[in-house]
């Protein structure tokens, strides 16, 4: 039987199915004029299709008619709940709910299976639990698809609405009870019974599930083996890997990631020119490896092979490049990343932007950095960090703090955080702003909640002796709510070298023989510098006996030069 053939009721289902609004509008009039709205039936799949398509004014004026019509039919209340599902608007799917509950409505196993996805999605843990209840009392919630639901609910544990890690690890234990009331499981369901396991760490679980599945696919011996992966048991990981019937590109690169993580990047190389494929995630997987590491030569080698094989660079790909670029100083190469591989800063966002400042700015070009940050939309809290850290390196104090009382406006709607106030009192330390700094650090806990750690301190008290403000550096030492460390007691002792002001030092001296531990040798060689400028040569001589007595040995200053010659053959290449 032809479509055109279908009585009229069979044929608008499939039509609303797939239509546009444009279409959805003229469907719905012909079931007006045609009299078949009458039923609810029709104009549910209306309401439905119209939020699916995010048209919810038009999905709730369709609603209003039917539940004006037939206040005690499910369907419309069912429909628009599923439509705002679909459509992402989970918030008021739960609020079109608990409408339906307050008109008097039962909920049928419909209602309820959309209803636990919308909680799911939300990572609502309460509501999700209250209504489990109502299904439970009902009878509804064993029915296959129903309980499926309510697993992927209790299955998300990595929860932002559940107050506590308890109520989250709760809802793995009802994610298991409700999976083995499922009489007839899907390989995909004892995939994320596992994958639960693996996020919590729960590796032993894990593995006495993934063993006593009944049928296994690439996807099982996957998120077993990234749960090995993200535990770091490395030896296991390399066992599970070779025991796979079948590996595919997700597989090598988990264990090339297993590898890396240990810092066995000579293997996780090895492993990664075996592969039979190689997809981008698995480029910046040993790509970001070798930045973290410090192997910035590696990773700019790799990133040229990358780019020989015609391989399509992703963000990752050039943050990983781009920190490779600015810990070498390699200002021409990561200039021309910019202008002949990314171009257009829209596409990539903050994260690329923010690589991009960071890279200008280590490399001396300080004006690229700021037109960068200009260009860059949607800048997250990160990206003004940045921007602000790197004009006050670049000796742009002021500069920096205009650009944190920008920052700071209400409209930028941003969070600061403690790097944000270390970038400036960092900027105030190197531009000797004293007064800006203390009340900067006074307006941290009063203004933005946020407690000055021991970080902050140090950077304060070494912005007070710098200044010649002894005496006051020593007060915030005396009154702060931490233990001093020698970094603390490092700069009042260089601050008192500076003013010549013996008597405190010796105070201070007594404070960090108190505490003293195996970390002090500068400690010692800043007090016996005091004394030599004052031409007290045997105190002098003392300090520095303290430091052979305790066998306490300065560390000897070393500088590395990059040799950028490794990389010649590849600009030149390249045309850069």
């Amino acid at each position: 039987m032809s479509f055109s053939s279908l009585p009229i009721q069979q044929r608008i289902p499939n039509l609303v199915r797939h239509c546009s609004f444009q279409q959805l509008k003229q469907v719905h009039a012909f079931l007006i004029s045609s009299s078949l709205a009458r039923h609810p039936a029709l104009p549910s799949l209306c309401i439905r299709r119209a939020a699916e398509l995010g048209k919810t004014y038009h999905a709730g004026l369709i609603f209003s008619s039917c539940v004006s019509g037939d206040p005690h039919h499910i369907l419309p209340w069912n429909a628009l709940i599923r439509g705002s599902v679909q459509f992402g608007q989970h918030d008021k799917a739960l609020n079109v709910f608990a409408n339906m509950i307050q008109s008097g409505l039962t909920p049928n196993e419909f209602t309820y299976s959309d209803v636990f996805s919308a909680c799911a999605a939300l990572r609502d843990y309460q509501i999700g639990k209250t209504t489990h209840c109502r299904s439970l009392k009902a009878g509804l919630d064993l029915i296959p698809f129903v309980a499926v639901s309510l697993f992927n609910l209790y299955s998300s544990t990595e929860t932002p609405r559940p107050p506590t890690a308890s109520a989250a690890a709760a809802g793995v234990i009802d994610a298991r009870k409700i999976f083995d009331l499922i009489s007839t499981k899907s390989t995909g369901l004892w995939n994320k019974m596992i994958s639960v396991y693996t996020r919590i760490r729960d590796i032993l679980s894990a593995r006495k599930l993934f063993d006593e599945m009944p049928c296994r696919d690439v996807v099982s011996w996957n998120t077993m083996l990234s749960g090995y992966v993200r535990a770091k048991e490395v030896e296991r990981a390399k066992a599970l890997f070779d025991e796979m019937p079948e590996r595919n590109v997700f597989s090598w690169t988990s264990m090339v990631r297993a590898l890396t993580d240990t810092g066995d990047l000579g293997t996780a190389r090895k492993l990664f020119d075996e592969m039979p494929e190689r997809n981008v995630v698995s480029w910046n997987c040993m790509l970001s490896s070798y930045t973290q590491s410090g192997m910035f030569k590696q990773a700019m080698d790799l990133f040229f092979q990358m780019q020989s094989l015609q391989i399509p660079p992703d963000g990752f790909t050039f943050v990983a490049a781009l920190s490779a670029c600015a810990h070498l100083g390699a200002l021409k190469i990561g200039a021309w990343i910019h202008f002949h591989l990314i171009g257009d800063l829209l596409q990539f966002g903050s994260i690329v932007g923010t690589a991009l400042i960071e890279m200008y700015a280590k490399c001396g070009d300080i004006n690229s950095a700021f037109r960068i940050f200009i260009k860059t939309a949607e800048k997250d809290v990160f990206c003004w960090n940045v921007m602000i850290k790197a004009l006050a390196t670049h000796g742009r104090a002021k500069d920096a703090l205009r650009l944190f009382a920008s920052m700071s406006k209400e409209e930028q709607k941003l969070e600061l955080n403690d790097f944000t106030f270390m970038s400036v009192l960092f900027a105030c330390n190197h531009g000797g702003l004293v007064e800006q700094g203390r009340q900067i650090f006074e307006s941290m806990e009063r203004n933005f909640n946020i407690k000055p750690t021991m970080e902050h301190y140090g950077c304060l008290i070494d912005l007070l002796c710098r200044s010649d403000r002894i005496a006051e550096a020593y007060q915030v030492v005396k009154e702060m709510p931490y233990e001093p460390d020698f970094m603390v007691w490092g700069a009042l002792l260089g601050g008192c070298r500076a003013g010549n002001d013996i008597s405190l030092a010796e105070k201070v001296m007594e404070s960090v023989e108190e505490v003293y531990d195996d970390d002090g040798s500068g400690v010692y060689a800043i007090m016996s510098n005091v004394y030599a400028a004052s031409s007290r040569w045997s105190e002098a001589q003392k300090a520095r006996e303290k430091i052979m007595d305790r066998r306490i040995w300065k560390t000897p200053g070393s500088s590395s030069v990059v040799d950028a010659s490794h990389v010649g053959k590849q600009r030149s290449d390249l045309g850069v």
